[in-house]
């Protein structure tokens, strides 16, 4: 695809690594010719699902017992909102720019638990946590702008929705202070859709009920009925992820690797910052930003300029709700790509 379009629309989902699609071809034809139902095909898989927790977990500062691989960001925030204690007289902070993977949870889990929703502007969350706030549920970066949360200025228990951080910027969840961290894998890690992964900090644990649980939530299968759930985050991965998934999650991490984690970050930064000074100068209205990947600016009608840009060359996106139009920069971006957006914008 790189080939034959500028692919800035990460933000959705991630370009997708050749090595990637092979492992999962390779992972198809094992299942193929050799099936999928024996400890030979088994063990492979639970390998391979550990592996992958403990790699991530390195990308975001986190001990592999605190992560859990979940279907999707969205799949994370669900699960956090389902096990917190919250109820009538409480109240749960979020901000004007949140994607409807967080809103959405956050609707369900209100009607149900009763709490209180309270909306804040995104750069104005710090100051807005009252006495009230049970919890924080906010972007690490915004959707809609690409500012950047203010996490560690958070005085309450934090969620923060990390679709458009992890892969994209350096994570460090000591750092950011956060208790949950919720985060996609098909975004700019370059993985498969369906693919998410969930911290929680290990002292939030045991007070986060499991809702949801089954075969490799337990830590002795053979007493199921009784709930043996294991003591780590694991508990909290309630389906077995696909084979080929897995493998197709693992290659894309050796992609962005070899690359380098420090200078795919810096990269992809530099860039979009570059970006987002040339379109100003050019008299379009960029969206206020911070060191993220994503760059949005003002369109007069958004659907008709992402199409007119892809008709052109260029895979962005528009927002629903939003006066904006969206490039996300990546480390596999050209310089020559962004010159001919700007030129084209």
């Amino acid at each position: 695809m790189l080939r034959n379009v500028a692919y800035l629309n990460a933000g959705t989902s991630g370009p997708v690594p050749r090595r990637g699609v092979e492992a999962a071809q390779a992972m198809l034809r094992v299942q193929l010719e050799h099936g999928r139902g024996d400890r030979a095909f088994f063990e492979p898989l639970i390998t391979s699902m550990v592996l992958l927790t403990g790699r991530v977990a390195h990308w975001l500062g986190c001990e592999p017992e605190e992560l859990a691989l979940k279907a999707s960001t969205t799949d994370g925030v669900n699960t956090v909102l389902a096990g917190l204690d919250l109820g009538p007289g409480d109240e749960v902070l979020t901000s004007d720019e949140e994607h409807p993977g967080l809103l959405a949870p956050l609707a369900i889990a209100r009607g149900r638990c009763g709490f209180d929703l309270r909306v804040a502007p995104f750069a104005e969350l710090p100051g807005a946590v009252s006495p009230k706030t049970k919890l924080v549920a906010t972007s690490h970066i915004s959707w809609a702008t690409g500012q950047v949360l203010d996490a560690r200025a958070i005085d309450a228990p934090l969620l923060l929705d990390g679709a458009q951080g992890l892969g994209a910027v350096p994570v460090d969840v000591r750092e950011l202070g956060c208790d949950f961290y919720a985060a996609s894998g098909q975004k700019w890690l370059c993985g498969p859709l369906g693919t998410g992964y969930l911290y929680v900090r290990g002292d939030r644990l045991e007070e986060l009920r499991t809702t949801r649980a089954g075969y490799p939530s337990l830590a002795d299968p053979a007493r199921a009925a009784e709930l043996p759930l294991h003591p780590h985050a694991g508990r909290l991965v309630d389906e077995v992820p696909s084979p080929h998934d897995v493998a197709w999650a693992l290659a894309a991490l050796d992609v962005l690797e070899e690359f380098g984690v420090d200078a795919l970050h810096e990269r992809a930064a530099t860039l979009a910052a570059d970006l987002a000074a040339r379109l100003s100068e050019r008299g379009k209205r960029v969206a206020p930003r911070g060191r993220s990947t994503l760059v949005s600016w003002e369109a007069d009608d958004p659907p008709a300029e992402a199409e007119r840009l892809h008709a052109e060359g260029f895979v962005i996106r528009f927002l629903p709700g939003t006066p904006y139009v969206r490039a996300s920069v990546g480390a596999w971006t050209s310089e020559e790509e962004l010159d001919r957006l700007v030129a084209a914008a």
